[in-house]
């Protein structure tokens, strides 16, 4: 591709491109929706000219922002969303590990890739995929296509999951507890929720969080499986900081600092979610794979629908 000359360094068009729309996230122009669709548009027609770094980026800048939006959110209403959401957590994490598992036997998937989908859908998409892989020591390929699975359902959640809550008429707090439910990853539930309101953020971002501690208990059921219970198991650490945020954000007078960091972390998520579309290139497309795409809608459909009638029948 051809180079320009700017301030005595050469680069691609490709990398103008990608740094001109990549800027473009900071302004307030550029929604998390927008940003997302930004980003399939340059992975499939422009190409990302720094893929190596893409996944390293974005799971670090998804968790700083995380962290940073928990000063906005005060502890009491917290707890309560987390308390009134561990009942459908409960359940819906065990029943989508069984059916997972059991549709990836149904369809003759290879066990730790039906695990790793199964994995993603039931807890939090690629932080439970990444999390899980080396405990039972998946291959690449293996992880590609779970990941892949994961980041195509949640472009699609992102979308559909507050047209679908506007037109069922939900509420603030039903809405966040399904979409930290039924959607796979983090950056696509605080996406959804922050477009349905902010107490759908607070109740969405506590579940979720809440959560992904299974990743814990499910990892070390996992070590036991493949690999004898020798493996280490990781501990997602920015939990921790989220729920410091949170009590520096209840306990202490910094409305004015807390209000910047809270600005600043949903720029954040802007740009994770632009990184992710633009790193959904058409080469993870093809490597998914039809049956591992099939197991992980249907399973998703599942989730997502059996969660709605219980949440709209209960809240």
């Amino acid at each position: 591709m051809d180079t320009i000359k700017i301030f005595d360094r050469h680069i691609t068009l490709r990398e103008l491109v990608f740094s001109l729309v990549l800027f473009a996230c900071f302004t307030p122009w550029v929604t998390p929706p927008v940003a997302l669709v930004l980003g399939l548009v340059m992975a499939l027609f422009v190409g990302h000219p720094f893929l190596r770094l893409n996944h390293k980026v974005t799971h670090v800048l998804l968790q700083v922002s995380v962290v940073g939006l928990g000063f906005g959110m005060d502890a009491g209403s917290a707890i309560k969303a987390g308390r009134e959401g561990i009942l459908f957590t409960v359940v819906s994490i065990v029943g989508t590990l069984g059916i997972g598992l059991l549709l990836g036997k149904m369809f003759k998937i290879e066990k730790k890739t039906s695990l790793l989908i199964s994995g993603g859908t039931a807890i939090c998409g690629g932080s439970a995929i990444a999390a899980l892989s080396p405990v039972i020591k998946a291959e690449e390929r293996q992880v590609s296509v779970a990941l892949g699975v994961v980041f195509i359902l949640n472009s699609v959640a992102l979308f559909l999951f507050p047209v679908v809550g506007h037109l069922l008429g939900m509420s603030q707090q039903a809405f966040g507890l399904w979409s930290a439910i039924a959607i796979h990853d983090t950056s696509s539930v605080v996406g959804a929720a922050g477009r349905y309101g902010a107490e759908a953020l607070q109740v969405a971002t506590t579940v979720k969080l809440a959560r992904a501690l299974w990743i814990i208990p499910v990892s070390l059921l996992a070590a036991v499986a493949f690999g004898g219970g020798k493996t280490k198991v990781k501990i997602p650490w920015f939990i921790g900081l989220f729920v410091v945020a949170v009590l520096l954000n209840t306990w202490l007078p910094i409305g004015a600092i807390s209000h910047v960091v809270v600005s600043a972390s949903h720029t954040g998520l802007t740009l994770t979610l632009f990184l992710i579309g633009s790193g959904l290139s058409r080469q993870v497309l093809v490597n998914t794979g039809v049956r591992p795409l099939l197991q992980g809608v249907l399973l998703w459909v599942l989730i997502a629908g059996g969660t709605l009638l219980a949440i709209i029948g209960l809240v």
